[in-house]
């Protein structure tokens, strides 16, 4: 059974920082890409940053410098240090498990990202 578990989520002011992990099982992560994405209320869900299995790295407009997307393969976790977090940041954060040959994907439960003062 495949599961992604996000944690790190919570409550940061403006200016903070905050690291999201995602653990994943049931899959052979090291040939995944892994992304997350995010969604605020009443929005669609959007790419923050994706790495390939071979470490690329991509990101959204909105969170370059400031976001850094990383990965451990043998810890079969991907991570998010967020820093100079804006109160636009906030939203529920997922973690996505790609794969393209064949076709396969996963998504976590998601978890709450909060930018308030």
């Amino acid at each position: 059974q495949v599961q992604l578990v996000e944690s790190g989520g919570g409550l940061v002011q403006p200016g903070g920082s905050l690291r999201l992990s995602c653990a994943a099982s049931g899959i052979i992560f090291s040939t995944y890409a892994m992304g997350w994405y995010r969604q605020a209320p009443g929005k669609q869900r959007d790419l923050v940053a994706i790495i390939t299995s071979g470490g690329t790295t991509n990101y959204a407009d909105s969170v370059k410098g400031r976001f850094t997307i990383s990965r451990d393969n043998a810890k079969n976790t991907v991570y998010l240090q967020m820093n100079s977090l804006k109160l636009e940041d906030t939203a529920v954060y997922y973690c996505k498990a790609d794969r393209k040959v064949p076709m396969r994907n996963y998504w976590g439960q998601g978890t709450q990202v909060t930018v308030s003062s």
